[in-house]
């Protein structure tokens, strides 16, 4: 049984050590964190996951981004994290479509995320022709999501923060 619900400030410490539970202390190393930082978390669409006895067994976090020379705003899905204990239970899943889910009615036209395309292809991820995240990011990792449909046509350039 979890509890799924909007990230709170008293949240933030356990929801960083299982991003470093989950990816290791060198993860802001990564080049999608040259893209948060200084930039805060779109809370309203930020998500954790807590079980019975109230430990935290999940959370996904969602940050703005601008692509391309006409800026076009998109949400960046990441991190998202499940305790090792809690694999295999779909608790993941459940939390990427709650936030999309925020996201959508929020009223945000699309989504991208670094990821494996064979895992994300099914929540409707597509690898994204054209869009560039900060290197050194692979490009066939570069996926994204229409939120509202066709919000990704003709989308190309460098992903930025949206200061």
């Amino acid at each position: 049984m979890f509890r799924i619900h909007s990230e709170r400030p008293d949240d933030a410490d356990e929801v960083e050590l299982l991003f470093d539970l989950t990816f290791g202390p060198g993860r802001t190393a990564l080049s999608s964190y040259r893209l948060r930082e200084g930039v805060a978390p779109l809370a309203g669409l930020c998500c954790v996951a807590r079980d019975e006895f109230d430990a935290l067994v999940g959370a996904v976090r969602f940050w703005p981004v601008v692509v391309g020379v006409r800026a076009r705003p998109a949400v960046l899905l990441g991190p998202i994290a499940v305790h090792p204990t809690r694999h295999g239970e779909g608790l993941g899943a459940l939390l990427m479509m709650e936030g999309l889910s925020r996201a959508r009615d929020a009223g945000w036209r699309c989504a991208l995320l670094v990821g494996d395309a064979p895992y994300y292809r099914r929540f409707g991820f597509d690898k994204l022709e054209g869009v560039e995240m900060p290197p050194p990011t692979n490009p066939d990792r570069v996926l994204g999501l229409d939120l509202e449909p066709g919000a990704w046509a003709g989308v190309t350039g460098l992903v930025e923060r949206d200061a």
